[in-house]
This record gives structure tokens, C-alpha cells and sequence, in this order.
């Protein structure tokens, strides 16, 4: 993996880019966010691994901006923060996944080695979140490698929930996707799918999460829901 660390911490950056190279990784480093927005402008990078606290530009908005760019490039964001809601924030701008610090570098490459081959799906219009895909060209979702049989308005739930995993989707905006074949549909209708949905998930490692105030998300777990 070819990864651009955009990092103001000298020791954190010089510990990080030693350790990734050690696993096979080439790290091109940037302190200023600035500079790694111009780096961008010119330079790919399978990967991105961002803090927050920037001189310049800081890390959130240089996330906007390379997403208003259409730079789709899997961005993991490194903070000493724990706040919920900039995270859902962040998300909504574009991050793919969130590492706090303290971290082990080997999270950091499971977690890069994830945003890498998710891209690399989505690319072909292959979307996975642990043991379900859904292929998109096709239509289909398969669990485990099985088909999944899911009724239209399960299959369109389920759909939006894949197409964007870890970010919550309310009740209203899974309705707002329904609704131009569906307008007889209310908010406990979804509430309805979704149960039926997680039931169709049970034991697999992958469960649909409520975050109360926020909506539902897709997760994938180590070895199915608990």
C-alpha cells in the first residue's frame, strides 16, 4: 500500500512511517495540511491517514475539500478526540474510519488494509461489510456467499445501509428513499424492515446498530452480533 500520513507530530509521524514500512507499506508524509492538499492535487495514494489538529488547514476541512474535488481516496482519521457527534460529522464529510490515540499500528493496518480493499470493491460496484456483499451491477445481495433473499423494500433498506457502512442513516432519510414507490409508507414501517433485517443477519458477522438520536448503521463484527 502506497499511504500519504498527513501528521504534525514529528515522533508519531517518524514511529508510524517506520512501523507501516516494516509491513510492506511505502508512507510519504506531510505536517501541514496544506501541503497535503497540493500533494493531493498532483500524487495518489491508496490510503490517507489524517489528524485533525493541522497547521494551515486543518484536517476536517481539507477532508471537505478533497471530497468537493471528487478525491475518493480512503481516509482513516487519527484523533485524540472521542466526540460522537464530529465523528458523524466527519463521516457525512467523507471520513471512511476513525482510530483513536493511543493506537497499535497493527489496528492501523488491519483498518487500512480494510478501506483499501473496500475502495477496491466499490470500484467494480461490489459493496461488503463482513460477511455480506451486495454487487451492485446485479442487484444482489449474497450472506456468506449464499444469495439472500430479501423483499423489495428490505432490499432497498438494506442497500443504502451497505452502500454507506458506519454512517448513520435516520428513519426519515431510509423513508426518503421509499417514498417514490411507496408514498403510503410511514417512519414505523422502517422500523418494521429493519427488525425483519436484522433477523435475516442473525449470526452473521454483520448487524445493523441503532445509535439512539441518530439512526441505524451497518457493522461488521469479529464473529456475528452478541
Amino acid at each position: 500500500m502506497r499511504i500519504l500520513l498527513v501528521e504534525d507530530d514529528p515522533d508519531l509521524a517518524v514511529w508510524l512511517s517506520r512501523s507501516l514500512a516494516q509491513r510492506g507499506s511505502v508512507v510519504e508524509w506531510e505536517e501541514d495540511g496544506r501541503l497535503a492538499e497540493l500533494r493531493l492535487k498532483t500524487d495518489t495514494f491508496d490510503a490517507i491517514v489524517l489528524d485533525l489538529g493541522l497547521p494551515s488547514l486543518d484536517g476536517a476541512l481539507l477532508l471537505r475539500k478533497l471530497r468537493a474535488a471528487d478525491d475518493a481516496t480512503p481516509t482513516l482519521i487519527v484523533t485524540a478526540r472521542d466526540d460522537l457527534s464530529k465523528r458523524v460529522e466527519l463521516l457525512h464529510a467523507g471520513a471512511d474510519d476513525f482510530l483513536a490515540k493511543p493506537f497499535a499500528v497493527e489496528e492501523l493496518e488491519a483498518r487500512l488494509v480494510a478501506l483499501v480493499r473496500r475502495s477496491h470493491g466499490r470500484a467494480r460496484g461490489v459493496y461488503q461489510c463482513g460477511a455480506l456483499a451486495f454487487d451492485q451491477n446485479a442487484q444482489r445481495f449474497t450472506l456468506d456467499r449464499e444469495p439472500l433473499a430479501l423483499a423489495p423494500r428490505e432490499h432497498a433498506i438494506l442497500r443504502e445501509l451497505i452502500q454507506r457502512v458506519g454512517e448513520p442513516l435516520t428513519k426519515q432519510q431510509l423513508l426518503d428513499r421509499l417514498v417514490s414507490t411507496d408514498s403510503d409508507l410511514h417512519l414505523e414501517a422502517v422500523e418494521v424492515m429493519v427488525h425483519r433485517l436484522r433477523r435475516k443477519l442473525a449470526g452473521a458477522s454483520v448487524q445493523i446498530v441503532t445509535l439512539r438520536g441518530l439512526g441505524y448503521f451497518l457493522e461488521a463484527t469479529e464473529s456475528g452480533p452478541a
